[in-house]
């Protein structure tokens, strides 16, 4: 099952790839990275020429876990703001 989330995360980053991130109050170890992308506009802005340019965003699906079984998590990163947000989870 999917769970579609835009909770803000605090992602520990190591060298370039999420190594660990903090959500509810709890910490996840990533076990493994799964996929990795960027975006570099949202395609539905094109009819709305004088939207601002959100930037690049970078997407890294991971296994990772806090306690117990893992879990695919997808987080966010907007490289404009610097801010990190868990996208979706897959339990």
């Amino acid at each position: 099952m999917t769970r579609v989330f835009g909770d803000p995360v605090e992602v520990e980053v190591v060298d370039g790839r999420p190594a660990g991130f903090a959500w509810r109050g709890r910490r996840y170890a990533v076990r493994r990275l799964l996929e990795h992308w960027v975006t570099t506009r949202d395609w539905w802005r094109e009819r709305e020429p004088d939207a601002e340019d959100p930037g690049e965003r970078e997407y890294w699906r991971v296994e990772a876990a806090a306690a117990g079984e893992p879990g695919v998590y997808e987080l966010r990163h907007d490289t404009s703001t610097g801010g990190w947000t868990l996208s979706r989870l897959w339990d």
